[in-house]
């Protein structure tokens, strides 16, 4: 660390922490071969296998592409398939063989 970065953290002024999410948003899905993307309203991206979710996996490019965010952006759901997602369980991890 250099001395004027010590310097600067031993002043009196107000130090500007980095941001740091509190809650998880969905902005928007896209999806690959493989994966789902769902794009968060502060930028972070959560990438998870499609295989995870059978019906998203078993629907056509078609069927994914129509999709509505809920609550606020904490939950999405795809109404031609009748499946529905926590964007709170895709950020821990959940999958359906989890339950």
């Amino acid at each position: 660390m250099s001395a004027s970065v010590e310097v600067e953290f031993k002043s009196k002024e107000k130090f500007r922490r980095a941001y740091v999410p509190t809650t998880a948003l969905a902005k928007s899905v896209r999806f690959d071969d493989a994966m789902m993307h769902v794009s968060l309203i502060d930028g972070r991206i959560i990438s998870v296998p499609l295989i995870w979710f059978p019906l998203l996996h078993a629907a056509t490019p078609e069927q994914r592409e129509y999709y509505e965010i809920g609550g606020g952006g904490i939950s999405l759901y795809w109404p031609e398939i009748d499946e529905d997602l926590s964007v709170a369980n895709l950020m821990a991890g959940a999958d359906w063989r989890s339950t």
